[in-house]
């Protein structure tokens, strides 16, 4: 094979990987397993394979898409940011051109698999999970007020009632239950990474709440925010949705997120802010897989 075949190749190779990269592979695995979540939840028995194969499909293609927009819109905050230069428009492996065809394209896939092969209900929250996250955050919140992440935390919360409505079509109380956990969670979470991104934030002209209000008032706000989740996990519980494993369980991981919010309060600078990321990731996984195994334990000790 000649050389130039196998640089052609190459270069190939790694244009298709920086496509990749423009999905947030990671955050659309995060997404997906709650929405797997919602699916699980919805039915004793068995989700339908064609429910759970296209709503995951449909619901993971639609996050991608938000997220390849989210970086067309970024491309020049990104630039500014060291934890964002190495993305595939700042670094000049993509242009945006290219980015938003594939943004738009994966957008309107996402629309044909869930209007067709799903049900409509889903594939209209679905678009408009889509445009408050890659429209409304990205293009107006973001960049106008330090409580973007509060509101546009929303269209990110919503999983688990896309899943949920993938195999019942329809909403139940359930999964608006783990949209509102999803949408107090957020804050907390995204603060504790803003704090120690904060220098970045302010060069790139981004209003993040410790940039605009301070570290020492933003870890209040991660404070209060934590014990408010501890009290909206328990919901699931009061409203007899599920049972004592489940409340054990968010007991025992709520508090542990308070824990590292007092921490981050007294550790002088941003000195325990990551580790409360970490936690933040740790906590939202967990306490959905906590979800499931009590949701199938009573499943069990209900018998046939």
């Amino acid at each position: 094979m000649a050389i130039s075949e196998i640089g052609l190749r190459r270069a190939q190779a790694v244009a298709w990987r920086r496509y990749y990269d423009l999905t947030k592979p990671k955050v659309v695995m995060l997404i997906l397993f709650t929405a797997l979540v919602g699916m699980l939840l919805s039915t004793p028995g068995m989700v339908p394979f064609s429910a759970l194969l296209f709503g995951l499909l449909g619901i993971g293609l639609a996050s991608a898409a938000g997220a390849a927009l989210n970086h067309v819109v970024d491309r020049r905050i990104d630039a500014v940011m060291e934890r964002t230069r190495n993305r595939p428009l700042p670094s000049g492996d993509l242009d945006a051109p290219h980015a938003l065809a594939f943004a738009l394209g994966l957008a309107a896939l996402s629309m044909l698999v869930l209007g067709t092969l799903v049900n409509p209900l889903t594939a209209v929250l679905t678009f408009f999970a889509f445009i408050g996250y890659a429209v409304i955050y990205t293009l107006y919140l973001k960049r106008r007020t330090p409580q973007n992440i509060v509101w546009g935390g929303l269209a990110g919360a919503m999983p688990p009632l896309l899943g949920w409505s993938a195999v019942t079509g329809e909403v139940g109380t359930f999964p608006l239950l783990l949209v509102l956990l999803i949408f107090v969670w957020t804050p907390p979470h995204f603060w504790a990474l803003a704090i120690k991104r904060r220098d970045e934030y302010a060069r790139a002209g981004i209003p993040m709440l410790p940039v605009t209000h301070g570290v020492s008032y933003t870890k209040l706000q991660v404070l209060i925010y934590t014990l408010m989740l501890l009290t909206v996990s328990l919901m699931p519980f009061l409203a007899h949705l599920s049972g004592l494993l489940y409340l054990v369980g968010a007991l025992g991981l709520g508090l542990g997120f308070v824990y590292h919010a007092l921490r981050l309060l007294w550790t002088p600078g941003d000195g325990h802010a990551m580790p409360t990321f970490g936690y933040s990731i740790l906590y939202l996984t967990a306490l959905f897989a906590v979800l499931l195994a009590d949701h199938y334990l009573r499943v069990l000790l209900a018998g046939p």
